[in-house]
């Protein structure tokens, strides 16, 4: 059973832990981060949400309650205006303890009592910036050279005669040429005559 162990005593007197505690709690709302040893913190975290919950509700009342407790004025201000809105959406949970380490001399396990930082606000969206990617797919793509030689082939084919093929212009070009072989040196000669009489007419 765990009978009157509501607390820890620290070794202190009650006046002395009081005193200790609400100053460690008035350092935490003023800084919003103190380093102390890890049982110290354990016990100022219960009095500092106790206060954070008085800040929320704003009244008049919960202000002189929180100020019988904060050492200071411009504390109890700060607890109001600024801390208690931020955790306006949150229930409990306003405080963390990260360890530190140990102290040298004593080795007492340190640790950090901080206020948790979450502002619940609405997130604008940003905007996209154009990125190496959507740059290169914007951008018309380059074609390949094989590609642009189709291309080219396809054109001069498109210029040719509708009536004509390659094979068929192959085949004129060929019976040309067997003709003029087939020729004698007397035939070609009356030819060159023919035209040398037809050029002086």
């Amino acid at each position: 059973m765990r009978h009157l162990k509501a607390y820890r005593k620290l070794n202190r007197t009650s006046s002395h832990r009081s005193l200790m505690l609400r100053n460690l709690v008035t350092s935490l709302f003023e800084h919003e981060r103190v380093e102390t040893t890890l049982m110290k913190a354990k016990e100022a975290r219960r009095i500092a949400e106790k206060m954070i919950t008085l800040g929320k509700r704003g009244t008049l009342h919960a202000r002189r309650q929180a100020a019988s407790v904060l050492m200071k004025k411009s504390v109890v201000k700060k607890l109001f205006d600024e801390i208690a809105p931020k955790y306006a959406e949150r229930n409990g949970g306003y405080t963390r303890i990260l360890r530190v380490g140990y102290r040298k001399g004593d080795g007492a396990p340190l640790a950090f009592l901080e206020l948790v930082e979450e502002e619940i606000a609405v997130k604008k969206k940003k905007k996209k910036k154009e990125t190496k990617k959507t740059a290169a797919k914007a951008a018309p793509r380059k074609k390949a050279p094989a590609e642009e030689k189709k291309e080219e082939a396809k054109k001069a084919a498109a210029e040719e005669p509708a009536g004509e093929t390659k094979e068929e212009a192959g085949d004129k070009t060929a019976e040309t040429a067997s003709e003029k072989a087939s020729e004698t040196p007397e035939e070609i000669e009356a030819e060159e005559s023919e035209t040398e009489a037809k050029a002086e007419g």
